[in-house]
């Protein structure tokens, strides 16, 4: 569906409809909650800024302790839809001696940015670190990585919306499309 977002034409197709988001999101909130037995308090790391969307809708549906933290990692910048080297900012993270944490992260593509957080964490002295993402790509991931909860797993295609950016853009919309920068 063509329409124009500034002075920039987009086409988009809606790969997962916002109800079916919210669907999975409240079926992982359950299975997060079970793997934590007698809520026991854990520690939330979110990757950011495309995991906001989803940390906000998770945690109402966890009914555990909780503290909640980011983390900035970045490999794409501007326009560009392929990864570049990753910029790792933990200045924000609590003392995560002794803790669970559950990074929670937006995409899993190459897998370099998440097992690069998850070593980082645990070399912080944490308990346990497991992970959740809301989208992995298949055919993408270069380094072996496997994710404790995963929302969907979607094709190799250049996606934005519920937290997903284009150069900043798009993390607004309630959906997953998949995102085609050329007219």
């Amino acid at each position: 569906m063509p329409r124009e977002v500034g002075s920039q034409p987009m086409n988009m197709k809606v790969l997962i409809p916002a109800e079916a988001i919210q669907r999975r999101v409240d079926e992982l909130g359950r299975e997060i909650a079970a793997a934590y037995p007698n809520h026991q308090p854990v520690t939330i790391v979110g990757v950011l800024t495309g995991c906001l969307v989803f940390l906000a809708d998770l945690i109402r549906r966890l009914d555990l302790p909780l503290r909640i933290s980011l983390i900035q990692a970045s490999s794409y910048r501007g326009e560009t839809t392929q990864a570049g080297e990753l910029l790792l900012g933990a200045e924000m993270l609590p003392d995560l001696t002794g803790r669970d944490v559950l990074l929670i992260d937006d995409i899993l593509d190459t897998g370099r940015t998440i097992s690069k957080i998850a070593e980082r964490l645990k070399a912080l002295g944490s308990r346990s670190v497991r992970a959740a993402v809301l989208l992995r790509k298949r055919g993408r991931q270069e380094v072996p990585f496997e994710p404790d909860f995963c929302g969907f797993e979607i094709p190799n295609e250049f996606v934005v919306g519920y937290g997903l950016d284009y150069n900043d853009e798009y993390r607004h919309l309630p959906f997953i499309g998949i995102f085609n920068s050329t007219p």
